[in-house]
């Protein structure tokens, strides 16, 4: 009789294995619910996107609050972005959207 061996190819992942889902996004890696949901099912390419824009290294702006790197899907020109996939928070009174670190800290609405 032979073994059948299953190879599963590792997924990359931004998980740092402090999850806690706070409205929306998850305390450790700064992921949405939806991505988090979804990551499995990304390919390669997507899974990279996100990692970029979660380390800051695919960026459309500077966070008014932190001024540390950021990436908004309608500054870009997407017509999504991780923002909406979050229970609303307050306005900051700013016309360019806070990093997902700082969004997490504002207070819900």
């Amino acid at each position: 009789m032979s073994q059948i061996e299953v190879s599963e190819k590792a997924i990359k992942s931004p998980c740092v294995g402090n999850c806690k889902n706070e409205e929306g996004l998850c305390s450790g890696c700064y992921r949405t619910m939806e991505e988090i949901r979804q990551w499995r099912h990304y390919t390669d390419q997507q899974r990279d996107q996100i990692m970029q824009r979660l380390s800051g290294t695919a960026t459309s702006h500077a966070c008014p609050q932190c001024s540390e790197p950021t990436h908004c899907g309608i500054s870009a020109g997407e017509s999504d972005c991780w923002c909406f996939h979050v229970s609303p928070r307050e306005k900051t009174g700013t016309a360019l959207c806070l990093c997902r670190r700082c969004l997490a800290q504002q207070p819900l609405r």
